[in-house]
């Protein structure tokens, strides 16, 4: 006895072959087929409330008001979504080697993550106590290693997070200090770094490149330090990685202190807060401004310039106020118009 295939057969099969298909795309990583590139996804997350988070010894009855930081989910994309990023609503692809450097395994740049978020939340706690006028030793120790720049020597080796403390045997306490030293470096020519990796010193040759002019090892720096505050100030970040909550750190700790910061509003804030009290960019912007609307946020602060104008495409209804210091952000805080 023959068995005829009909239409509703074969469409059951084509249905059946299309979900096997799909199954099997997206439980394998994205560059795990030849020809195609290793990617990673970066998809919203809610905002986070921050003061259940911070701890400060001494802290006075809260002011009126809701701070929310926010992050970013980032993981490597499966291959359907690599070839179909649009199942996701909001999601950006990004090459690999944009969030983990190259010559750095998963692992490393997780450490590395880790370890800015928790010198972000030291660097916040000292410039919120210091606008308070609280006395805060803070002693240089290096140049930290920010951010790998692609097509110098610098990736592979160097790793982020390390510290740079003496180029050529001259000391580099500050960036001020390491630009000084590649000042008298000819650009192309070889310099030996002294670099603290975890707790290991090593000596690290690196290949310089010239930039307008000058030698440049190929890494953004950022200050690296040792801070001691007046008395205890604790924030669990909850083991998500980076420094870009910052500035959302500080202004909670000055809230719990009883300064008025928020003035009644609903404040999302993000952005890298330095030494200094600058505020610096970062990534990951249009994700982190659909998990402000998530949250009911009103007011979302985020680092002028790209990072700013990114924000506005995607604000909708918030208010994106873009600031490039510490003492803007308060400003700003305190003169939005009560609705």
């Amino acid at each position: 006895m023959r068995r005829h295939v009909t239409p509703l057969r074969t469409a059951g099969a084509v249905v059946l072959l299309a979900l096997l298909a799909g199954v099997v795309l997206w439980a394998t990583p994205s560059g795990a087929f030849p020809g195609t590139s290793n990617q990673y996804i970066l998809l919203p997350d809610v905002a986070h409330p921050v003061a259940p988070l911070v701890q400060v010894q001494g802290a006075r009855p809260g002011k009126p008001g809701k701070l929310y930081f926010v992050d970013v989910i980032e993981r490597r994309a499966s291959t359907l979504e690599a070839l179909f990023p649009s199942i996701h609503p909001n999601a950006t692809l990004v090459p690999a080697d944009a969030i983990v450097p190259p010559c750095s395994s998963d692992a490393q740049a997780q450490t590395a993550a880790l370890q800015e978020m928790a010198f972000s939340q030291r660097v916040a706690a000292a410039v919120a106590l210091r606008k308070l006028h609280y006395h805060v030793a803070v002693t240089p120790t290096g140049v930290a290693v920010s951010q790998l720049i692609a097509g110098t020597n610098a990736p592979c080796n160097l790793q982020p997070a390390d510290v740079i403390v003496a180029v050529d045997g001259k000391p580099t306490p500050t960036p001020e200090a390491l630009h000084a030293a590649l000042g008298d470096v000819k650009p192309g020519a070889v310099v030996r770094l002294r670099v603290r990796r975890a707790s290991k010193l090593l000596t690290v040759p690196v290949r310089t490149v010239e930039a307008g002019g000058r030698a440049l090892v190929g890494f953004v720096p950022d200050q690296s330090a040792t801070i001691k505050l007046p008395f205890r100030v604790a924030i669990d970040s909850s083991g998500i990685g980076g420094p870009s909550a910052g500035l959302a750190f500080a202004l909670e700790v000055m809230q719990k202190l009883g300064r008025n910061v928020l003035h009644g509003h609903h404040v999302a804030a993000t952005g890298e807060i330095q030494l200094n009290g600058g505020v610096a960019p970062i990534g990951g912007v249009k994700q982190k401004t659909y998990g402000v609307r998530e949250a009911g946020a009103d007011v979302f602060l985020v680092p002028a310039g790209q990072n700013a104008r990114e924000a506005r495409r995607y604000a909708g209804p918030v208010h994106v106020i873009p600031v490039r210091t510490f003492d803007q952000a308060l400003h700003a805080l305190a003169t939005i118009p009560r609705a």
